[in-house]
């Protein structure tokens, strides 16, 4: 397979002035395609990333966990751009580069002075995307965005958890992760024009709102407010987490046939011909009672076992696993999902973090180099931008980078 193939977006410069999660972790499917991807970060401190996560001993290195987790690959450089030799920085960099990401509070960047408009004097053929929670008009633009808050906003809380739990936030940062993947499919589809140039407006709130199909249009074409129904799959039955021997077990049994199957399988056939389960909707009516009696079956094995047997048979089912399981399973190791590296300078000691959801012909894109250190890159770029050794050691003793 010719490298091209794995790495699209080879020979293709991304700068990253993202922090946190949504933008970094847009850039980080670029890089992941082969974009030569540039972070450029304040001098002091950097992407807030650098300071979060659950080791606090990295936190203080400056190569938090959570900034591990999606900037390998990248390159980094700082620059102040709130003075004008860090401004003049970004604006060389522009000139050399296809794309430009960021995820600042709408306005921020034209009060620095390197708004769009500046930025595409500078290079014509710049695709500049904005990642912002509400995006760059309406009357919410100005609001302060967190994965939380847009949840919130967004109706997925509403709907999460039952009747007694919700509104539940998605255990991991769901809006922010979304508003990222569909900044960088936004992104790819720019690079394919023939036009390049262009000013790419993501939401994060309309980017998650955009993957509520099936709830947003049983409403707006059904009529059918969407509700909070725990485990259950209201479009069939029996369709959700029940509970086996040791653990939960998630079975979706949504054709009649699957359904059929499942009964004969648990030794339960007598259900079948039941008034009350004998149709979808019939099951779908009586799905409580149904669970009752699926799980007296169930708890005769292990959640695992009755996943192999029903799969065997084309019945969908999978054990319920945490975190841990599923990232030590062979499913996830076999297939090249997890990057260890060795060493990582400011780091001191191995990691292992995720590379993409994404196989190309069966090969991983991988990236080759750890997350980067503040700023080790800068003075290799700044270098090839027309800085002089005395340059950078001036404009770093003023703090501009």
């Amino acid at each position: 397979m010719a490298p091209s193939a794995l790495t699209p977006l080879k020979g293709i410069r991304v700068l990253d002035l993202t922090n946190v999660l949504a933008g970094p972790f847009c850039c980080h499917q670029l890089a992941h395609l082969g974009a030569e991807v540039i972070k450029v970060e304040m001098p002091k401190g950097g992407d807030l990333a650098r300071q979060l996560g659950a080791d606090p001993e990295l936190s203080a290195k400056g190569m938090g966990v959570s900034f591990l987790a999606q900037n390998a690959g990248k390159k980094s450089v700082t620059a102040n751009l709130k003075t004008e030799k860090g401004r003049e920085v970004l604006l060389r960099l522009v000139k050399s580069a296809d794309v430009l990401v960021e995820n600042y509070r709408p306005g921020v960047m034209d009060r620095l002075g390197v708004g769009y408009e500046v930025l595409q004097r500078e290079n014509p053929e710049l695709i500049y995307c904005a990642i912002s929670g509400f995006g760059q008009t309406g009357p919410w633009t100005h609001r302060p965005a967190y994965d939380q808050i847009v949840q919130g906003v967004s109706g997925v809380m509403a709907i999460t958890g039952d009747a007694e739990s919700a509104p539940l936030r998605v255990g991991f940062p769901v809006a922010d992760s979304v508003g990222g993947l569909t900044a960088a499919l936004a992104i790819s589809a720019a690079l394919n024009s023939s036009n390049r140039g262009a000013f790419i407006d993501v939401s994060m709130l309309e980017s998650l709102i955009a993957t509520m199909g099936w709830a947003v249009s049983n409403w707006m074409i059904a009529g059918q407010k969407p509700t909070a129904n725990g485990n259950e799959n209201l479009t069939s039955a029996p369709s959700g987490t029940f509970r086996a021997k040791d653990a939960p077990l998630n079975i979706a049994a949504n054709k009649d046939e699957q359904w059929e199957i499942l009964a004969r399988h648990i030794g339960r056939a007598d259900l079948i011909a039941m008034a009350e389960y004998l149709t979808r909707e019939d099951r779908k009516r009586n799905r409580l009672a149904l669970r009752t009696e699926i799980e007296k079956a169930l708890a005769a094995k292990s959640a695992e076992d009755w996943a192999e047997e029903l799969n065997a048979l084309g019945v969908p089912a999978g054990a319920v696993l945490d975190l841990t399981e599923v990232l030590d399973h062979e499913v996830i190791r076999s297939r090249g999902m997890i990057a260890d590296f060795e060493e990582v300078e400011g780091v001191g000691r191995p990691i292992s973090v995720l590379r993409t959801g994404i196989k190309i012909n069966g090969e991983v894109p991988i990236v080759d180099a750890p997350p980067p250190r503040l700023g080790a890159d800068s003075d290799e770029i700044l270098l090839s931008l027309g800085y002089s050794a005395h340059d950078i050691a001036e404009m770093r003793e003023r703090g501009e980078i």
